[in-house]
């Protein structure tokens, strides 16, 4: 279990869009949004379940169980010192968290990737979290919203993290069979395995405003096709132009939009 009050938010220094220094107090009060052009930062994963959930109605907070260093895999500092570290600043034992609560007045399950550990990646611990989460929305008859931000499967777990893409998506599949609604929130950056698996198989996919959201990153596209990419390739707003995603929804109206959501999308459906 993650204790709320022992968890610690990383505040960036200054937005990655417009360079504005950013004041910790200040970004916190705007739900972690710059001030000054929008641009909608990665959020801590403990105020992103509140921002999801009805007020007053988030349970207790269950952390990703903690794994080891399966492949001792080492680049310029050993995984596990990595590992560390990541627990460290965070507060937090792996890169998701969830919770129970209710979203539009609808019982649900809600989770948050957190990308200050490790790029919000997908360890093997996680994939098993995400499906746990699936498999008791199930027996519960849940709602599932869930907030991703992740670079993808973690490389230092190798093909025990690209796994967990399966897993996922299994998981995915088996919890639409109880026909209860599943939303999910693509938030700047989902990338990679994350995108590729259970990111992106919700019955509604939102995402946050100039939100990265791909595959592979737009460089290595770029080299592959040889040519330069369009402008505003992958961002949230581009794919919505295409029908990858259904809409783009600033922060401070996610939770009402979530709640109607949720809310039809239970009413039309046997629980």
């Amino acid at each position: 279990m993650a204790d709320a009050t022992a968890t610690r938010t990383a505040h960036p220094s200054a937005c990655e869009a417009c360079a504005m220094a950013l004041a910790p107090a200040e970004l916190a009060a705007h739900l972690w949004v710059c001030p000054s052009c929008g641009f909608h930062l990665p959020m801590p994963p403990l105020p992103r379940l509140e921002l999801v959930a009805d007020p007053g109605s988030t349970g207790p907070v269950v952390d990703a169980p903690r794994g080891g260093d399966p492949l001792v895999f080492s680049d310029t500092r050993p995984y596990a010192q990595r590992l560390a570290e990541a627990r460290e600043a965070t507060g937090l034992g792996e890169s998701f968290v969830s919770a129970p609560c209710t979203v539009g007045g609808v019982p649900a399950l809600a989770g948050a990737m957190d990308f200050a550990f490790l790029g919000g990646t997908m360890s093997a611990p996680v994939g098993e979290r995400v499906a746990r989460l699936f498999d008791r929305a199930s027996d519960e008859r849940r709602a599932v919203v869930l907030c991703t931000a992740s670079g993808g499967a973690r490389m230092q777990e190798g093909s025990l993290a690209l796994f967990q893409m399966t897993k996922t998506a299994a998981a995915v599949a088996a919890f639409k069979r109880v026909r209860r609604p599943y939303i999910a929130v693509l938030c700047h950056p989902t990338m990679g395995g994350v995108a590729a698996s259970f990111g992106t198989l919700a019955d509604v996919l939102l995402a946050e405003p100039r939100a990265r959201i791909g595959f592979a990153g737009p460089r290595v596209i770029e080299q592959l096709l040889g040519h330069a990419l369009p402008p505003g390739f992958q961002r949230a707003e581009f794919l919505q132009e295409r029908g990858l995603i259904d809409r783009v929804v600033a922060r401070d109206r996610l939770h009402d939009e979530l709640a109607r959501l949720v809310g039809l999308l239970a009413s039309g459906r046997p629980g």
